[in-house]
């Protein structure tokens, strides 16, 4: 467990001999929201997301994204609309809502772990 907003990946992965490790940062969403980036992606670290529509529910909506994949596809906010004069870094559903991420948990084989799949 970490603690909310912790600096960070939420989850460290391993494949079985431990010779690949990789962290995941997981978004938990009670609807279909924008994700929350920060405002520079410099800050962000974890190879992997998983953005999870309504997660306290009985049927809870996961998406698989790279980091290169949330980096590519978020949006910057206009600083002179923000409060604070300053830009934040957003991924708007329509970004990780499509059907290449919905429950693409085959992914993290196919990616990083090609022996996996070269082993079946």
């Amino acid at each position: 467990m970490t603690a909310r907003n912790s600096k960070g990946s939420d989850l460290y992965c391993a494949n079985d001999s431990e010779t690949i490790f990789f962290g995941v940062q997981s978004k938990g969403l009670s609807k279909r929201d924008p994700v929350g980036l920060g405002g520079n992606l410099d800050n962000l670290r974890s190879d992997w997301w998983i953005i999870t529509i309504k997660a306290k529910t009985d049927a809870p909506v996961c998406y698989v994204l790279t980091l290169d994949e949330v980096k590519a596809l978020c949006h910057r906010s206009d600083p002179a609309k923000s409060s604070n004069g300053k830009a934040s870094m957003w991924l708007q559903p329509t970004a990780y809502d499509r059907p290449e991420f919905r429950e693409a948990w085959h992914r993290f084989g196919t990616v990083v772990f090609p022996e996996i799949v070269e082993g079946e």
